[in-house]
């Protein structure tokens, strides 16, 4: 007798209703429908998640929000030019230069101070000011 592809689930919530799991393999089938009675139903979850995700969709709008200023404040700071193409897509554009950008930079600046871990401290000066006059001859390759 083949393994059946439809089970019907009495759910944590009470409600009960006919799942089709003819989507996964036989050997799977019998564990998720006992795992899925061990939860609510998507009716009951999904009532029971609606505030969650009316307070995660604000919480996104704030992030999105404050991670625009901060590309849009450091762009200003740097003189970065503008981005071109699809209105859609240029605040995503703004925020993903950014924040590779600003992780490169991180990633570069920590290197370097690896590369000199066995710099004299009174070579310090010396060191700084090579890199700044390095930094100066190649100041915004972004433009």
């Amino acid at each position: 007798m083949p393994v059946p592809i439809s089970f019907e689930i009495a759910y944590s919530c009470g409600h009960i209703n006919t799942i089709d799991l003819s989507r996964r393999s036989a050997d799977q089938r019998v564990g998720y429908a006992r795992w899925l009675a061990t939860r609510q139903c998507t009716n009951c979850w999904r009532a029971d998640h609606q505030a969650d995700a009316a307070s995660t969709a604000e919480w996104l709008a704030a992030k999105r929000a404050d991670e625009q200023a901060a590309a849009t404040d450091w762009a200003t700071q740097f003189d970065m030019p503008p981005l071109e193409g699809p209105e859609k897509i240029l605040g995503w554009g703004e925020r993903s230069r950014h924040q590779l950008v600003t992780r490169a930079y991180t990633a570069l600046v920590a290197g370097w101070w690896v590369d000199q871990r066995e710099a004299e401290g009174s070579d310090l000066p010396e060191l700084l000011e090579a890199a700044d006059d390095r930094d100066r001859s190649t100041e915004n390759p972004f433009r």
